[in-house]
């Protein structure tokens, strides 16, 4: 006996099989954009403070990459709105993997202007990075989205921590070509980002947030009433606010962390270590916060991403310079408090926001998030340069407690 649209509900089916695709193939392009992710994270202030002579604007690698990750995202955005998830996801890749040449040639010239606009370019990968989590919810089913979402990034984790244990060995490659050793791992960011372009280009289809409008259009009326009166989560500024909190808090302490460690004798090799498992942790922990979030609702999950974020700048704070184990947990809680609520945050937007003009919003979203990422990495060298590390980290981790009140107000009014 073979089905009809009547016999099931409509949309179902192809729904549920075009899922299936569309995460095999994120899963694929996460994986590799992991790599050019963590490679520049490791080593981009390190490079700063060699071209400039100085820690002070150690920071500004991090700012202008996020930066340029703000631009980005609202033009994957108005490009995913238009004309799909494909063209935007992958033309953001591209954009990385230009980046990351121009911060090679930088570096071979010596010239810390092209540096500058190299890292500000190279800052679309991480965009694209992050936006393609949206894309892993598009035709997921509500009670599975964080599920779906969560899929996604922690993909990133074998790239991600790859990366940075990579950026010795990468930099062994580059002085056999006559290149600056810390340029290095951008020769595999470049390369990373270049594949994860060329994977989406020509495997995501069907194109998930295309397909997810059409099934949209096919829902009975009965079935388009039961969706708008399902009950919402907190909403969109609330969940806009929790990752923005995570991200500035997360950036600021993660980038001053290996200029930290090599101030007090350590090497490339132990801060890619220490920076492999922040990654991982930011990333691995993910399926785990995907089930909590659709088990217990976004809100909980929230706040327990603002607590988890101040235990890391305790940690951190206390951590003597010299124990590369105590930094290793204080950046692990740091990379887990970030997934927390970069996780939570991203199902609280997705439910709240309707898939007309849901693309375009996130576009907007992430450009906030970006700009967050951006003060914090700009910030946090001058406060280590006037106050220290410490001092850093605990007002990082104090500072991620001004989610709670927040979605606290949220949650009583709804």
């Amino acid at each position: 006996m073979t089905s009809t649209a009547s016999d099931t509900p409509a949309g179902i089916s192809p729904r549920s099989e075009a899922q299936r695709r569309v995460l095999v193939v994120l899963v694929s392009s996460q994986i590799l954009s992991g790599a050019g992710l963590a490679a520049g994270i490791t080593v981009g202030a390190l490079l700063a403070q060699d071209m400039l002579g100085s820690s002070d604007l150690a920071g500004l690698p991090s700012a202008l990459f996020t930066a340029g990750s703000a631009l980005a995202a609202v033009s994957i955005g108005r490009i995913s709105q238009a004309r799909g998830r494909r063209p935007g996801l992958a033309a953001g890749y591209l954009t990385g993997a230009v980046g990351s040449a121009g911060v090679i040639a930088a570096a071979v010239a010596d010239n810390p202007v092209l540096l500058f606009v190299a890292l500000f370019v190279y800052g679309a990968g991480t965009a694209t990075n992050l936006q393609a989590r949206y894309a892993g919810a598009d035709l997921a089913a509500p009670a599975h989205r964080a599920r779906a979402v969560s899929t996604v990034l922690v993909a990133t984790t074998l790239g991600g921590v790859a990366g940075p244990n990579l950026a010795a060995p990468m930099g062994d490659v580059a002085d056999a070509l006559g290149i600056p050793t810390l340029a290095g791992p951008f020769l595999l960011a470049g390369a990373a980002y270049a594949l994860a372009a060329l994977v989406l280009a020509v495997w995501l289809r069907p194109d998930p947030l295309l397909l997810a409008r059409t099934l949209d259009l096919q829902q009975p009326p009965q079935a388009a009433v039961a969706t708008a009166a399902r009950p919402r989560g907190p909403g969109l500024i609330p969940g806009a606010l929790t990752m923005i909190l995570t991200q500035l808090v997360m950036t600021a302490v993660m980038t001053m962390t290996p200029v930290h460690m090599h101030d007090h004798g350590h090497g490339t090799a132990a801060s890619g270590l220490v920076i492999a498992i922040h990654v991982g942790a930011m990333y691995l922990p993910s399926p785990l916060t995907g089930w909590l979030v659709d088990r217990y609702g976004p809100t909980v999950v929230a706040v327990a991403s603002g607590l988890t974020l101040l235990a890391a700048g305790v940690t951190a704070a206390a951590a003597p310079a010299d124990s590369v184990a105590l930094l290793a947990l204080a950046l692990a809680l740091l990379g887990l408090g970030w997934n927390l609520g970069l996780v939570s945050g991203t199902a609280m937007i997705t439910d709240a926001v309707p898939l007309a003009t849901r693309a375009r919003t996130q576009g907007l979203v992430d450009v906030s998030i970006a700009v967050a990422g951006a003060t914090g990495g700009l910030s946090s060298g001058l406060v280590v340069a006037a106050a220290g590390y410490p001092v850093l980290a605990l007002t990082g981790g104090i500072l991620a407690l001004a989610v709670l009140p927040a979605i606290a107000v949220s949650a009583s009014r709804r």
